[in-house]
């Protein structure tokens, strides 16, 4: 994930964020955090593990052409 990903997809959650502030009760605002925060962190890493495949996949297949001989 590079950075201007990773600040796009924090810019989509901004708006979210922000309306917890509207939030009153302490347990309700966590258990809402909790919920953007967890959504975000799920396609967050989801991200970061496809780019580290794709690159392991390169270094591999790049391996495997440089032993047949």
């Amino acid at each position: 994930m590079t950075k201007q990903e990773y600040l796009e997809a924090a810019e989509k959650r901004y708006d979210e964020l922000k309306r917890l502030n509207l939030i009153t009760d302490f347990y309700d605002y966590e258990t809402e955090f909790v919920k953007i925060w967890n959504n975000s962190a799920e396609k967050f890493w989801k991200r970061i593990l496809e780019t580290s495949a794709k690159i392991s996949e390169k270094k591999t297949s790049r391996l495997s052409v440089g032993n047949h001989k």
